[in-house]
């Protein structure tokens, strides 16, 4: 496992699980919850897929931002779809589909290799390898 020197903590407090709320520590989020209608619930609400495929996707272009050097990412895109579902050993499971477009990139082949940078480099990356099934494609 790899130990990190702490530069920032984000704290969110859940009641009622998937039924019920959340709020950070600091006030900027702070709303209720709800299962999607797809798995069982009313819908209406955010959930936790949308917050996971929120957080990844800017994780991921922040990631990107930062190995861009040279590259313009003015007009690019980073869409996440987080995925849920029932695992093939059982239980509960997520799988995450991640797009990249980048549009001002020299050539297809700078922007892969820009994105597969990115994907060993990010943070929620990182988190989930070997965890989860996450497929990148560069469009």
């Amino acid at each position: 496992m790899e130990k990190i020197n702490i530069s920032y903590t984000a704290t969110a407090v859940n009641t009622g699980g998937r039924r019920g709320h959340v709020r950070t520590d600091d006030g900027m989020l702070d709303f209720d919850v709800a299962m999607p209608k797809e798995i069982g619930g009313p819908g209406g609400k955010t959930n936790p897929e949308q917050l996971f495929a929120a957080g990844y996707a800017t994780c991921f272009g922040g990631t990107l931002a930062a190995i861009a050097k040279g590259v313009s990412l003015n007009g690019s895109e980073i869409t996440v779809q987080v995925h849920t579902g029932v695992s093939d050993k059982g239980g509960y499971a997520l799988a995450v589909d991640i797009a990249v477009s980048i549009p001002k990139a020299p050539s297809l082949e700078e922007a892969e290799k820009l994105v597969a940078a990115a994907h060993s480099e990010c943070m929620y990356s990182k988190a989930v390898k070997g965890n989860i099934e996450v497929r990148v494609k560069v469009l």
